[in-house]
């Protein structure tokens, strides 16, 4: 396990990746670990039919291929950082490529939907402030649920209506919000923020002691609004951010933006919300026109 353990070490302190990413490789090669025997020696000597076996392995489980390819990432990375540190001379996993990935579309909120969840939202009273800025916040930027928990008043420009949050491997980037969004945030700022602010730490979005609210409320706040205004629909902040970056598109905004307001590495990433507006397109041409119709 020291291999293990140093590499995800290395994650961690070089590459700056996420607590939550680092957990998903954790699993990934504790897994793999036990199918070698839990063996360190076993884990340093490994061939070509050994890659082959756990490659099986893993279809033979009915892993879907997402999931296959995460896990065969996190080893590769795994080889390929002992390769680095001239641990072993060959990487194995470099030969095996990952299957074609499944296409999942996002799930994403319809405009009636989205104005029923804000019909439900009011500021009359701290909580609701709070509430309602986030959802305000969540989709007008796009952003992820981390990066809203961890904004702080000092990140947001209210003159540009813009905010710098702090994204995937600590990269910054610069969001905008809108005129409903400054609304909202002047009325927090200016009345229940102060009712929440308890501990002066500089953080927006605070729970009723004063700290950073957490991630897990957030959701929580989220599914309330959703019961209130009588939608029966299960939906995460992510679905927001999938909202946004789709209702961007359909407006006519061009893929790049998008990729930048959303943080996204590749633009490959981003491109998934055109199959989505395909998809729309696809069913108001069946629906409207007379030929596919019939």
């Amino acid at each position: 396990m020291k291999y293990i353990d140093k590499y995800l070490n290395y994650l961690k302190i070089v590459k700056k990746y996420s607590d939550k990413t680092i957990l998903s490789y954790s699993d990934d090669l504790i897994e793999y670990n036990e199918f070698l025997g839990n063996n360190f020696i076993n884990i340093l000597n490994i061939d070509l039919n050994i890659t082959k076996e756990y490659l099986k392995y893993l279809y033979d489980r009915k892993i879907n291929k997402n999931s296959i390819s995460r896990k065969l990432s996190s080893i590769r990375g795994f080889y390929n950082y002992l390769l680095k540190e001239q641990i072993i001379t060959n990487n194995y996993f470099n030969n095996i490529p990952n299957p074609k990935k499944e296409l999942y579309l996002p799930k994403y909120l319809k405009d009636e939907e989205l104005d029923k969840i804000f019909s439900v939202c009011n500021m009359n009273n701290p909580i609701n402030e709070r509430d309602t800025l986030i959802i305000e916040l969540l989709y007008a930027t796009g952003i992820r649920v981390s990066e809203l928990v961890n904004i702080k008043i000092k990140d947001i420009n209210r003159e540009d209506k813009s905010i710098k949050v702090l994204g995937k491997g600590d990269k910054e980037r610069i969001v905008l919000y809108n005129n409903h969004t400054e609304k909202a945030l002047d009325t927090y700022l200016n009345d229940g923020y102060h009712s929440f602010n308890k501990q002066n730490n500089g953080y927006l979005i605070l729970n009723k002691n004063g700290g950073k609210l957490s991630e897990r409320y957030v959701r929580v706040i989220i599914n309330n609004l959703v019961r209130k205004a009588g939608l029966d629909i299960k939906i995460s902040p992510h679905t927001i951010r999938h909202t946004f970056a789709t209702d961007m598109l359909e407006e006519g905004a061009d893929l790049m933006t998008v990729k930048e307001l959303l943080g996204h590495e590749s633009l490959n990433t981003t491109s998934i919300y055109t199959h989505v507006t395909n998809e729309q397109i696809k069913k108001t041409y069946n629906m409207a026109h007379p030929r596919a119709k019939k």
